[in-house]
């Protein structure tokens, strides 16, 4: 098995404990057991299994992986499985590549409070999306989506955001027929941003009513109500952004970007160049950059990239991954097989075309 010139875990072996050591009572139980499971990953603390070839007697040790969900290696295997899975709901229509993000004033409090704000951005999204295709205006039909979030930059700065992976269409009210959507084009988005921008503000409110929210550090100052309502005024009237990416080259496309995207971590094992005294070198991308898809590459010392790759570790049994409408997973099989039938009707697709038992064989690295 190919093995990256460096790991997250080589890292954390190396410099995991002094950091420890110099962090203490600053560290949450979650981050402390993540770098645990990353430093123990496939090593004999793990325990493991000898593989023994039956012709030349050739005798193989597979050590244990730790499966958690922020390791690199542990998470390309976790993705397959997932996408095996997932294989069976993809439906033969254009799919969209919508992304939400919230300002980065919002950054610090959704750190301090990841379990309500996290959440709070997926709901808004979700409903956002429901509402603005449910409006004749637009859709006029009930969508479903999958929806994934991530808290993290190019640079491993935190920076939370979600990316939504929708068909372009859906069912309408009674649920007879599948609208879809004007080709290339699937909803406006500055109307999804403005309805995003309102939900999620309110959203926040509420949280903020409820005593939902926590206050600590620089956030002091606007923990008291007058000061939290002024906060937010300038929020309000800033444009948030939301963009749409054209549809995906058919149903391999899609799962080849959804093996890219679902389970991804903060930094995968593949964009480490080296770890010297300087700290550790590796690859990013400068989204704000005309050019934004060119490889740079940036040198961190060691406890700030250790820090940087911390701020990314989810509260615990927190999913990060959700399906929303049609594709919510009590009624996901029976939505899709409806669906299905409505295209072949409609559009006389043959049945074989429709998505069902789609194989394809995926090659993912870390």
């Amino acid at each position: 098995m190919f093995r990256p010139v460096l790991e997250v875990a080589d890292i954390f072996q190396q410099h995991g404990e002094r950091w420890r050591q110099s962090h203490k009572g600053h560290l949450n139980l979650g981050q402390l057991k993540t770098m645990s499971a990353i430093e123990r990953c496939r090593t004999m603390a793990l325990g493991g299994h000898i593989l023994q070839c039956q012709s030349c007697n050739h005798v193989h040790i597979a050590y244990n992986s730790c499966r958690n969900r922020h390791c690199p290696k542990c998470q390309a295997s976790a993705a397959q499985r997932w996408l095996e899975a997932r294989q069976d709901d993809l439906l033969p229509v254009d799919y969209y590549h919508v992304v939400f993000t919230i300002p980065a004033e919002v950054n610090d409090l959704a750190y301090q409070n990841k379990s309500v704000v996290y959440d709070i951005l997926i709901k808004a999204v979700a409903k956002t999306l429901g509402v603005i295709a449910g409006d004749k205006k637009h859709l006029g039909a009930r969508v479903g989506a999958t929806l994934v979030l991530h808290t993290w930059g190019s640079a491993m700065t935190h920076h939370p955001h979600i990316h939504g992976i929708i068909p372009g269409g859906g069912l309408s009210d009674d649920g007879q027929r599948w609208i879809a959507c004007r080709p290339g084009f699937f909803l406006p988005v500055r109307v999804l941003s403005r309805l995003f921008r309102r939900l999620f503000l309110a959203f926040l409110m509420k949280a903020y009513q409820d005593k939902q929210l926590h206050f600590y550090h620089q956030l002091k100052n606007i923990e008291s109500r007058q000061a939290f309502t002024h906060w937010l005024k300038p929020l309000r009237q800033k444009e948030w952004v939301v963009y749409a990416k054209r549809p995906f080259a058919g149903p391999k496309a899609v799962l080849a970007y959804l093996s890219r995207y679902t389970h991804r971590v903060a930094i995968a094992n593949s964009r480490l160049m080296s770890m010297d005294d300087k700290g550790i070198t590796f690859q990013w991308k400068d989204y704000r950059n005309k050019d934004r898809h060119q490889q740079k590459v940036m040198t961190l010392p060691v406890d700030e990239f250790i820090r940087r790759f911390l701020l990314h570790i989810l509260p615990k049994r927190f999913h990060r991954i959700r399906h929303i409408g049609l594709f919510a997973n009590a009624r996901r099989k029976n939505n899709i097989t409806l669906i299905r039938q409505l295209l072949v009707e409609q559009e006389n697709i043959p049945l074989s075309d429709t998505g069902a038992g789609l194989l394809v064989i995926y090659k993912t690295t870390t």
